[in-house]
Parts: structure tokens; C-alpha cells; sequence
């Protein structure tokens, strides 16, 4: 691990002189047991053998920090007298807490910084946008990839140059690094806690009901469904909390991302046809019995079903499903991941709902190499792969290898090119936002007798 910190940080020493005079200038937010507001909850190596950063045209010594420490002795930067300030989105009692703060006191072992973490919880994301603001002492701070670059992004540091020098195309997911700099034209958050949306299931299940080959359509998605049920399995746990969810990516399927959210914003349901078919194809969905039993129930109760009967063998979700109906139920799912299947006529259904909890440089940072250093320290090689498996998460870095429950995950990221936001554009009217959970709600509860008579439902919201 010392030998990749010291190529890392040799590398990416070439960048220190572009940042010297620096000045100044939502979600996934932490696992909870529930969604947060209308953005995806959080997520509470030994590396793969793919190649480390490339080491063959290693700065000449003068372009490093000074030598003057055993570690520097040994090639890595030296950060004696270096503190940098970190606030951050968990407690130092959590998993991803005490990795972090492992990580932080190995960094400044190897380079001298010191590594002042200011422990805020989930209520980092109320506060920091104040802090900024005010130019008070944060240098690096975590948060919703999204929201950094949608509304921190002129108080943070476009980190393109440094990770560029570091080799970060290598190593992180694209798909993160292209969307910031859709929403904001900067490349200005390291991603910390991938997450990741679709069906998980139980591959136990699946193969003592003969389903050997993933569904890829709806139409194959079905056949399964009925396997499962041929088999006496209930093939669809749903729970409240993520009906919306389940609604918008089967709509977008239909329709894409965007047409959904100008649907949201402005109605017109009853004018797309899309639309009255997927609803339809939903209805049909719960008509042929495919939901367990009570689904869909007060959020957890139809999700633990999948650990405390194991009779239950899917839900539309994102990953950090998988721990909860573990820890929740004290069960050791062999959990799956495949990607929400296409549908006929349909949009583009390559991608998957991602997001992820990242890691920000604030513009008024005096240190900033020192900083983007200590956030690839954490989340490449050796600590994020120690988060991944404490934390039961994605690793961030995609050469390390994800935990058995997150199986699929590190595939599904690599392959996913325009990630869907939360709830793929159904709540981006926020005032309709709770109407249109309660419409999902009764379409997977029955309530809807034709595709039609969703759609007017949606429409007279308006």
C-alpha cells in the first residue's frame, strides 16, 4: 500500500504548481433506513489486477514536495505542517467513520499532514452551503455528488488537472466524472460511496426456479416471474417508500429520463401513449400476482420478507438494499444485481440509476494537492476497499473488488454511460412529488383498473 500511496503522490505532485495560489472564490446521503427527500439514500479492495497508475515518467525530485522526512526519503510527498480540515457526513462510531479516520491517521503518518475531521452527520448538507459562503475552514468536506455540482460548485475546486496526473480515468467511473460536468462544466468531486439502482434478487431463488439467464426485456422478465411463481416463490417485494422508484423506472424505460421529468413539470399523461402502455404493463404486472403477498407494505416490512421468509426473490431498489434486508433480518442473501430490463418501443435502457457520496475540495483550500491526495489515499487501493467491506458499499475505486452482496454493482457502473437520477425525473416537480407517490402506491395496490385511468390520475394533480 506505502508503494502505491508513494506512485500516486509522485504523480500527482505534477499538478501542485497549478494550485498554489488558490483562493477563494443533492442524494445519496448517508444509509439510512429510509429514502432521504426525493434523492437516494447513501450507502452507509484487495485491488483487482488491473494496471496502477502509470509510474515510467516520474517527476524529477525538485517538482515533489520537500525530502526531509523518512517517508519522503521513500519518494512520497512530504506535508509536514500541512492541516487540512475535513467535515464529514458520518459519525466516527459508524463503519465508513472509522475507516475514515484509519485512513486519515495513515496519511499523515506517511506525509507528515495532519487530518482534522469535523464530524457533521447527516446534517452536513444543511450547514455546508452556509459554510462556504462564509469562507469558514473547510477544506474538503462530503456530500451528494449532485448537489456539489449543482449548487456548491463555484465554492469547490475543478479537480480535472489533478486527477488527470493521478491516472483517475483508470480508476473511478466515468459515468460520475461525465455527469458533473454535464450539470456544472467541472470536474469538481471524487466519488466516496457509489451507489447504484435495479432489480436485486436472490440468486438462490432464481436457480431453484430454472431461471439460468438474466431477463434482458420485459416480455423475458415475465416468463421469469412465472418460473418463480411455478416454483412457489413470490417474485417482487415492494414497499412503500420506493414505489415512486419502481413507477419511474419502468416509465422511463418507456419514455427516457427527460421526457419523464417534462411530464412531471407540465403534465399531459393521458397524451403519451408510452405512458398508458407501461402503466399498463404495470397493472398487468400486479394482476398476474407477481408482487409477495402484502406488497406493497409499510417501508421496511415487504423488503424484510426477502431475508425473513426467503421466499421472496426481487425488489427495485438501489444497492443499499441489500445490507439492509441482512442486517434487518439477520439473513446472508446471495444477492444479484441485473439491470431494470427493456421494454418494447422503449428508450435507451443501457443505463441504471446512479449517484454517489463524493468528496469535494473547497476553493479556499491552501493545500490543495495535499488534499486531493488524501482523498485518492481514501478512496483508491487499500482503505476503499477496507470501506467497501466494513460498509458492505460499492468500492469506489473499479479495479477493487465489491463486497458478495454488492455483486454486479462495479459491472453495472462501468457499463452505465448517462447515469439516471433518482427517480429518473418523476419528482423533479417537487411540489407534485408526494401526489405522485400515492398515485404509485395505488397502481401497485390495484387501484387502477387500465393504463388510461393512471394516466388521468397523474393528470388531475395538476
Amino acid at each position: 500500500m506505502k508503494k502505491k500511496l508513494i506512485s500516486l503522490l509522485v504523480t500527482t505532485a505534477m499538478a501542485v504548481t497549478l494550485f498554489a495560489g488558490c483562493g477563494a472564490k443533492e442524494e445519496t446521503p448517508a444509509q439510512d433506513p429510509a429514502p432521504a427527500e426525493e434523492e437516494a439514500p447513501a450507502q452507509e479492495e484487495a485491488p483487482a489486477e488491473a494496471e496502477t497508475p502509470a509510474e515510467e515518467e516520474t517527476p524529477a525530485e525538485e517538482e515533489t514536495p520537500a525530502e526531509d522526512t523518512a517517508a519522503a526519503d521513500e519518494g512520497a510527498a512530504n506535508y509536514d505542517g500541512v492541516t487540512l480540515t475535513m467535515w464529514s457526513m458520518w459519525a466516527n462510531t459508524e463503519p465508513q467513520g472509522k475507516v475514515l479516520q484509519e485512513a486519515a491517521d495513515a496519511f499523515s503518518a506517511q506525509t507528515g499532514a495532519t487530518i482534522n475531521i469535523e464530524w457533521k452527520g447527516r446534517d452536513v448538507k444543511t450547514i455546508i452551503a452556509t459554510a462556504l459562503e462564509a469562507n469558514e475552514n473547510v477544506d474538503i468536506f462530503e456530500e451528494d455528488y449532485q448537489r456539489i455540482a449543482s449548487t456548491y460548485s463555484e465554492y469547490c475546486l475543478d479537480v480535472t488537472e489533478m486527477a488527470e496526473a493521478a491516472g483517475y480515468g483508470d480508476i473511478g467511473f466515468q459515468c460520475f466524472v461525465d455527469q458533473q460536468k454535464e450539470w456544472s462544466g467541472a470536474f469538481n468531486s471524487i466519488a466516496e460511496q457509489p451507489q447504484v439502482g435495479g432489480i436485486f434478487y436472490n440468486k438462490d431463488i432464481f436457480d431453484a426456479a430454472g431461471v439460468t439467464t438474466l431477463p434482458a426485456t420485459w416480455d423475458e422478465f415475465l416468463t421469469a416471474c412465472q418460473a418463480m411463481v411455478d416454483a412457489g416463490f413470490e417474485p417482487m417485494a415492494l414497499d412503500d417508500a420506493y414505489a415512486d422508484f419502481a413507477l419511474a423506472y419502468h416509465l422511463s424505460r418507456h419514455v427516457g429520463q427527460e421526457a419523464l421529468g417534462e411530464l412531471s413539470l407540465n403534465g399531459g399523461w393521458g397524451e403519451n401513449e408510452q405512458i398508458i402502455k407501461g402503466a399498463q404493463e404495470l397493472i398487468d404486472f400486479v394482476k398476474a400476482g407477481y408482487l409477495e403477498s402484502g406488497a406493497p407494505g409499510a417501508y421496511p416490512e415487504s423488503q424484510n420478507k426477502i431475508g425473513l421468509t426467503e421466499k421472496v426473490a426481487m425488489i427495485v431498489c438501489a444497492n443499499y438494499v441489500c445490507a439492509e434486508v441482512n442486517n434487518n433480518t439477520g439473513s446472508e442473501i446471495n444477492w444479484g444485481l441485473m439491470n431494470y430490463p427493456a421494454v418494447e418501443g422503449g428508450a435507451d435502457s443501457s443505463n441504471a440509476y446512479a449517484g454517489a457520496n463524493s468528496l469535494a475540495i473547497s476553493k479556499n483550500c491552501a493545500n490543495p494537492q495535499a488534499a486531493f491526495d488524501f482523498i485518492m489515499f481514501l478512496t483508491t487501493g487499500e482503505f476503499d476497499q477496507k470501506m467497501a467491506d466494513g460498509a458492505s458499499q460499492i468500492p469506489a475505486d473499479s479495479r477493487n473488488t465489491a463486497p458478495a452482496i454488492m455483486d454486479g454493482t462495479v459491472e453495472t457502473l462501468l457499463a452505465t454511460k448517462a447515469p439516471l437520477k433518482w427517480n429518473m425525473g418523476l419528482t423533479d416537480n417537487s411540489d407534485l412529488g408526494p401526489q405522485f407517490k400515492d398515485v404509485a402506491i395505488k397502481l401497485f395496490e390495484g387501484g387502477f383498473a387500465s393504463g388510461e385511468e393512471f394516466a388521468a390520475a397523474m393528470d388531475a394533480l395538476y
